[in-house]
């Protein structure tokens, strides 16, 4: 079974990640448990990820040319293989389906009061929908136009909140006072989990670039840039607000935002921060939604793409519905959801690394062809 069927380049594989770990990462107060070392919380996740990572990365090189089905049915047989890439497909549609609430929830929420929840959610995956139709090499270009204005919209916000005397190093202070335990709670499985082990969805796309000898260094050096702006922009939110209010924020960054005032002119810029939300999630979702779709036509091929766009599109817009409130679609998620993933984010690619090693010790010249 041979997955390419599209190509991307080098830099849009760094950008795709980029913006994909960003989504819409920055705004929440991640590890807020872990009180005023929430930071740290942050620090161990990335470093248990980039750990994922180079696993990802070595399963990823020993078949370059194979997705992750194609790995899986490897490992794991033809069989066991299929049933475990229709897990990850509704892994990925699942994933999809929470960004597109989130989308809805949060529109309502901060920007159109007044809007159906469901016409804002509807326009969003036939957004997505039509991205993906237009294939993985044009989504790609969306995000490489995408990248400078989110990283300038949040350098101008960083600047201003330091320029408004809004940063209180003392928030951050005493560290670890707490010891080490509430720092591991916080960080595992919940941070690796989101955003860092949703790397994942990465061999749905590696195996697309032409050039295999940068992949390695691009992913690295990509995760490390958003690893350290994640961390960040956790010691930020906990400096301007302290880390009771940053845990009780719904969205903790725009609460910083909306305290900055510069010469009584520069205020009120929560439609920035708003506008950075939504190209957060939009990206994510779409991200995930492609790679339910491309899970599909791998594992059931007679059915053509533009069917699986719209079967997933719509089993992910209606099951967005089933949380019959905001707070349970929240609840489940950090309470839930987060400890399922680390079945598809550590275990499943635990277990097929292993697999790797151990035919690489009894067939040290076995074909990587599948």
């Amino acid at each position: 079974m041979r997955c390419v069927l599209e190509r991307i380049g080098n830099y849009q594989l760094a950008v795709m990640i980029i913006l994909f770990q960003i989504g819409s990462t920055p705004l929440f107060a991640l590890g807020s448990s872990a009180k005023q070392d929430a930071w740290l919380a942050m620090l161990g996740a990335a470093a248990a990820g980039l750990l994922l990572l180079l696993m990802f990365i070595y399963i990823q090189s020993k078949f370059p040319d194979q997705c992750l089905i194609g790995l899986l049915q490897y490992c794991f047989g033809k069989r066991i293989g299929i049933v475990v890439s229709v897990s990850f497909a509704i892994y990925f549609a699942y994933e999809s389906m929470r960004n597109v609430r989130d989308f809805g929830e949060i529109t309502n929420l901060t920007l159109l009061n007044s809007t159906p929840k469901f016409v804002t959610m509807l326009i969003t995956v036939l957004l997505a929908a039509y991205a993906i139709a237009m294939g993985i090499e044009v989504f790609c270009r969306v995000t490489e136009a995408l990248l400078p204005l989110v990283a300038l919209s949040y350098g101008i916000l960083i600047l201003l909140i330091f320029i408004s005397g809004l940063v209180k190093t003392d928030n951050i202070l005493p560290i670890l006072d707490n010891g080490i335990a509430p720092v591991l709670r916080a960080a595992f499985p919940d941070i690796l989990s989101f955003p860092f082990g949703q790397m994942v969805l990465f061999f749905m796309i590696w195996h697309l670039l032409p050039n295999q000898k940068n992949m390695k260094k691009i992913s690295i050096i990509a995760y490390l840039m958003v690893a350290l702006f994640l961390i960040t922009m956790n010691i930020l939110n906990i400096m301007v607000l302290g880390d009771t209010l940053a845990a009780n924020s719904t969205l903790p960054f725009l609460q910083t935002v909306q305290l900055i005032q510069v010469g009584d002119v520069l205020e009120r810029l929560d439609v920035l921060v708003t506008l950075l939300l939504f190209l957060g999630l939009f990206v994510k979702m779409t991200a995930f939604f492609w790679g339910a779709v491309y899970a599909c036509t791998r594992i059931f091929p007679s059915t053509s793409k533009n069917l699986w766009i719209f079967y997933v599109g719509f089993l992910i817009f209606v099951t967005s519905f089933l949380e019959p409130s905001y707070t349970i679609h929240t609840w489940l998620g950090l309470n839930v959801s987060l400890k399922l993933y680390p079945l598809f984010q550590v275990i499943i690619p635990g277990f097929m690394f292993f697999v790797l090693l151990v035919r690489k010790r009894s067939s040290p010249k076995a074909s990587t062809n599948v």
